[in-house]
């Protein structure tokens, strides 16, 4: 299945209607409450967000209701949801890898972590594998540059990666497992992987 970028997917992929589930109505409530009266408009991204937790993606049917509970023209939301790369467009796997290939991450050889998805999940960018369990994208920063090279899957960052630890990573969720966010090479936030420089002789 392959991904269009700033335009939504087919017709035939399209669902004919799109409702929040009871939980998600509440919530979507909550969230246009919090704007001032005549605001409310403000609230398209956060709805469409909530949309997407949903269904994993923001189909035409999905922004036309949103359109209507904002009371706004269907084109305002249709502008945004294809302005901003963190809406898909499309439906997606299980898992979503954005593989941030911005220069701080292609120097520390986030190509290497391109190929080893490629070769162990059979997709290219853009595409999502048979069993739908992973689709794979290229992002720009993704702002852990000092602990490049990084994946962010769903809602999660991945840091200080190499291609054995990227397929790693996609084993253990293919197993159903959860594995650690963060850096992956020992390293505790973001000091120097060589230990600490400063602050040496205590308080």
């Amino acid at each position: 299945m392959s991904l269009a970028r700033g335009r939504p997917s087919a017709p035939d992929q399209q669902p004919a209607s799109f409702a929040f589930s009871e939980e998600n109505k509440a919530a979507a409530s909550a969230i246009i409450a919090k704007y001032p009266e005549g605001k409310q408009q403000s609230a398209v991204m956060p709805l469409l967000d909530l949309a997407q937790r949903q269904e994993s993606w923001v189909s035409v049917a999905t922004m036309n209701v949103i359109a209507d509970m904002l009371d706004m023209p269907g084109i305002r939301v249709y502008e945004v949801a294809t302005f901003y790369t963190m809406y898909n467009l499309e439906p997606v796997g299980d898992f979503l890898i954005q593989v941030c290939t911005t220069t701080p991450c292609m120097l520390r050889d986030s190509d290497g972590i391109v190929e080893a998805c490629r070769g162990h999940l059979g997709i290219d960018f853009d595409e999502t594998t048979a069993d739908g369990k992973f689709t794979m994208k290229e992002v720009e920063c993704l702002g852990a540059c000092v602990n490049a090279p990084m994946v962010q899957i769903n809602d999660d960052f991945y840091e200080d990666l190499d291609a054995e630890k990227m397929v790693g990573l996609l084993q253990a969720l293919a197993r159903g497992e959860t594995p650690e966010m963060g850096p992956q090479n020992g390293r505790h936030s973001s000091e120097p992987v060589s230990g600490a420089k400063t602050l040496l002789g205590g308080a």
